[in-house]
């Protein structure tokens, strides 16, 4: 037990990056056996996040929404939540293309190898995509997992509860304790996730190695710069506009951010992303129910934005392709409204680039060369998205008054069990 207790008594944060250190380490060591030793815990892991992310999504939108001061305020807070999420969107593919012309990921590059699984994505058309936010059937939408299905049935309900007034109350109070009981078992999956990034971590090392990466090196070089930059500049720039100090803001995302990068799943990160703004940012739950998930299914800075920006310099480098005023306008403009019009759209990076190349009429063979790659990339593209996901909440908050100063300022970093908490 005194292990144990010890074990809790480390910060959250340092465990899972210990288990991140430890898992390139015996990945290194291990080589290709590192998959076949240490991927089911990695695989055991996401099933467990998965498994919580459906139904902690539900009930937390309904108790949000009627939690929340009626229609007008919900609309208002979702009017600039969207706001924001289209001002960074913006802004990182300006990163994306300031990086992208500064390093010139593609030039200087011999014949590459096409990825022999490359095909072409088929991208729905953007009437299909707004038809498919609503659930023929909710149920299925609730077991499928399709989150933004989930948002839009859970927030219909939770309207109907607001309406319905008094003749509900029992209802609204069950769903509340519903929420409650999920954030409780988010909670004890939580604690599984420096061991599942041990196993994640491992396999990745062991199945890539370097030897992949070297003929893309640059390219990989530009996604992780640009990233960085977004992270720290863009993002950090904005908190100080809101008079909030940045430091701060990363310590307490930092449970999301490291969840992200190991797993490259928003969704995967989404009950961490939820609880570490709620938990170690002070956004008042009720918002954050609502705009945490939103963004895990339509926010997507990394993947929407700066790596379809810089895919469509390196594509163009790569076959001496000048662009014009009207080409880069046209990549700006696709990739701000692509990422909102392909929100639940499975392989969201790949199907951007697809989006924002036949946009600027660019070879879409370019992609083929890229996907080797694909999983690494992936890693730091999803914590990007996933740190504007907690992002856009905290300033919304900050400006609606849903903000507690007090628990930002404090920053704690821990969002699994806490002293206190039943084990």
């Amino acid at each position: 037990m005194a292990l144990v207790s010890a074990w809790f008594r480390i910060p959250f944060w340092q465990r899972v990056l210990a288990g991140f250190a430890l898992g390139a380490l015996a990945g290194w060591a291990l080589g290709g056996a590192a998959a076949t030793w240490f991927q089911p815990l990695g695989t055991l892991y996401v099933t467990l996040i998965k498994m919580i992310a459906t139904p902690l999504v539900f009930f937390a939108v309904i108790n949000a929404v009627s939690g929340l001061a009626g229609q007008r305020s919900i609309a208002a807070l979702g009017g600039r939540t969207f706001l924001w999420f289209a001002a960074t969107a913006a802004l990182a593919v300006g990163v994306g293309l300031g990086v992208g012309l500064l390093l010139k990921p593609g030039e200087g590059l011999g014949a590459l190898a096409m990825a022999a699984d490359y095909q072409v994505r088929q991208v729905p058309g953007p009437v299909q995509v707004l038809l498919d936010v609503v659930p023929a059937n909710p149920f299925a939408a609730l077991a499928e997992g399709r989150i933004l299905q989930v948002i839009f049935f859970a927030g219909l309900l939770g309207f109907a509860l607001v309406k319905l007034g008094e003749k509900t109350a029992k209802l609204r109070a069950l769903a509340a304790e519903a929420s409650d009981a999920m954030i409780q078992v988010t909670r004890f999956v939580l604690e599984f996730t420096p061991i599942g990034t041990f196993g994640l971590i491992a396999a990745l090392v062991g199945t890539y190695g370097f030897e992949r990466l070297l003929p893309l090196g640059g390219f990989v070089a530009a996604i992780f710069l640009a990233c960085a930059l977004h992270i720290v500049v863009v993002y950090g720039g904005l908190l100080l506009a809101h008079g909030l100090n940045p430091l701060k803001f990363f310590r307490g995302a930092a449970p999301a951010m490291q969840v992200a990068f190991a797993t490259a799943s928003s969704f995967g990160a989404l009950p961490v992303s939820l609880r570490a703004a709620v938990h170690n940012l002070g956004v008042r739950q009720e918002y954050a129910a609502f705009a945490v998930p939103l963004g895990a299914s339509i926010k997507m800075d990394g993947c929407g934005a700066i790596y379809p920006a810089l895919t469509s310099l390196f594509v163009a480098q790569y076959f001496g392709i000048e662009l014009s005023v009207s080409q880069y306008f046209i990549i700006l403009l696709a990739s701000v409204l692509g990422s909102f019009g392909t929100a639940g759209v499975p392989g969201t990076a790949v199907v951007m680039a697809t989006v924002v190349l036949s946009a600027a009429g660019l070879p879409l063979e370019g992609l083929g060369y890229l996907l080797a790659i694909d999983r690494v990339l992936d890693m730091m593209r999803t914590m990007t998205n996933v740190t504007g996901q907690v992002l856009v909440p905290v300033l919304v908050a900050k400006e609606s008054g849903l903000l507690d100063q007090a628990v930002y300022d404090a920053a704690p970093s821990n969002v699994g069990l806490e002293a206190g908490d039943p084990r």
